[in-house]
């Protein structure tokens, strides 16, 4: 018999709970700033009143574990410690879990009894696809009493849609090979990503990823067409449709676009294709001031419009970076500059009208005193070596010490404050910490870095992650923006997640979770 608890009451109304969910409710707390209370005061509060309880689910016995084995057969199941540790720790090295068992199923039919068997037994899975993710919402907790269902092996482009209007693939396919499917068929799958040679669509879409061109295509949301998703119980929901309008219902493929795994497993996915650009026009822009970069965005787009693809930008100390740590680099300027852009423009024919637009572009801005300095790719190399100094600034951060990283959006037109008044923010909290602003600017996500004081003990500044990312974040909150712009909440932002959204979002978020995973098996302890 399950026990219930009472939570904190929402607007009067006492809230009672199953044991079996205290992981996932933090209570209904509304909270809004006030009286002095800044944003940073207000995600502490929040996270002050998380509950910390335990769960129903349970460890699987030996005897489950052999029908976990079995079900995925010879090769499917990992169990020794060498072989799952590429499975069990993140990319920034925050999170390392531990597991049982490692599951590598080839079929929607295995993923499908898998579920089932989880849900029946009470055990605790975690999806994994490429383990690319930076919110450890793909790495299962310390106590490894939970499965690892990794997607890998579900790598089959099944069907490629000869009008060209949509591609069909397994969530084991990596962003780069749907890519190359959808090139070979003479078409563009437009979302890229520095990950994209390891990254699988799966767990693209379960975290919603952004990318460079989210711009002009939007997010991976808005690239699904249809999905094949098996749910906590093991039943599996066949929606690989491919229309662009179907208004039947509630849209479930919405409902698990994002979901990070915690409400159904993808295995599949119906892709939106769009034909290849025949022209690409492609410049590095330096500028003086951050204010200057949103003049430049709101010039670009009132002259190209929809051909404006991509618009990055980064700041010097960025640059210095990869200039100092990745190979075949070199900057575009004999002198530097504090900003600096990366803006593309792609148009449907090769007569030469993007460069125009943008030579165009540049010119002007050069007159008025917007830009300093400009250099425009005149082949596919230099254009690619271009791209190299912004796609390699997360990697080139690492040998430069420890990163406090934070994935944020903000209206565009408050970007400029955004960056002004987080660099006071971030040395009240650590003194020399180097911020290193870059991100998708025409969208408003950018990605705040803050990199260690130089000689700092790298320990030692991660430990003050909370701090400082509880100051950024309270300006965020400030500013009516949101603490994920593509990367999710996982397990880094979940305790966050109460002080940006309202009771009432709060309260519908975790009533989908208790309808689709009543039992709570999947990714436990992520999201909500």
């Amino acid at each position: 018999m399950r026990k219930a608890i009472a939570l904190q009451p929402i607007r009067g109304r006492p809230l009672e709970l199953p044991l079996v969910y205290q992981h996932d409710f933090w209570g209904g707390f509304e909270f809004a700033p006030g009286n002095g209370t800044s944003g940073a005061q207000l995600i502490q509060k929040a996270r002050s009143f998380m509950p910390d309880a335990s769960t129903a689910l349970v460890a699987p016995s030996a005897a489950v574990l052999a029908r976990f084995a079995a079900i995925v057969g010879p090769g499917g199941a990992i169990t020794d410690p060498a072989d799952q540790a590429p499975y069990l720790k993140e990319w920034r090295d925050l999170y390392t879990g531990r597991t049982p068992m490692v599951l590598r199923p080839r079929t929607t039919a295995e993923v499908s009894a898998i579920l089932a068997l989880a849900h029946e037994a009470r055990v605790a899975i975690v999806p994994q696809g490429g383990n690319t993710g930076l919110v450890g919402g793909q790495i299962p907790f310390e106590a490894g009493t939970e499965i690892v269902l990794s997607l890998s092996r579900m790598n089959r482009v099944r069907h490629v849609e000869p009008s060209g209007t949509h591609i069909i693939v397994e969530a084991g396919v990596t962003l780069l090979a749907a890519q190359e499917a959808a090139s070979r068929a003479g078409r563009l799958f437009p979302l890229s990503l520095a990950s994209e040679g390891s990254c699988q669509i799966g767990g693209v879409l379960a975290s919603n990823a952004g990318g460079v061109n989210v711009l002009a295509y939007g997010n991976a949301r808005a690239l699904a067409l249809g999905l094949e998703v098996v749910l906590a119980d093991g039943r599996v929901i066949e929606g690989l449709r491919a229309l662009k309008k179907d208004n039947t219902g509630y849209d479930l493929r919405d409902l698990f676009v994002g979901s990070e795994g915690t409400l159904g497993v993808i295995t599949a996915a119906s892709l939106k294709l769009f034909p290849q650009p025949a022209e690409k026009a492609t410049a590095f822009v330096a500028l003086a001031e951050i204010g200057q970069v949103a003049e430049l965005f709101a010039r670009a787009e009132k002259a190209a419009g929809g051909s404006l693809t991509a618009f990055e930008f980064l700041d010097d100390t960025g640059l210095s970076m990869v200039l100092d740590h990745v190979a075949d680099t070199r900057s575009p300027f004999t002198d530097r500059a504090p900003w600096y852009v990366l803006m593309e423009l792609s148009g449907a024919r090769a007569d030469g009208a993007m460069a125009a637009v943008l030579e165009s572009v540049l010119e002007k801005a050069a007159e008025d005193g917007v830009i300093t300095d400009a250099v425009v790719a005149a082949t596919l190399t230099q254009a690619q070596a271009l791209w190299k100094l912004r796609e390699t600034l997360s990697e080139a951060q690492k040998p430069a010490g420890g990163s406090i990283k934070h994935d944020i959006s903000v209206p565009v037109a408050l970007i400029p404050r955004f960056i002004t008044e987080a660099a006071p923010l971030v040395e009240k909290v650590c003194p020399g910490a180097r911020p290193v602003p870059f991100g998708h600017f025409g969208d408003g996500n950018v990605h705040y870095n803050v990199s260690q004081p130089i000689g700092m003990d790298r320990a030692q500044y991660i430990a003050g992650w909370h701090a400082m990312s509880d100051e950024v974040h309270g300006l965020v909150v400030r500013l009516n923006g949101s603490i994920s712009a593509e990367h999710g909440i996982g397990r880094l932002k979940r305790d966050d997640l109460a002080a940006v959204k309202s009771a009432v979002e709060m309260d519908v978020m975790r009533a989908i979770k208790a309808a689709l995973d009543p039992r709570g098996v999947l990714n436990p302890g992520k999201v909500v």
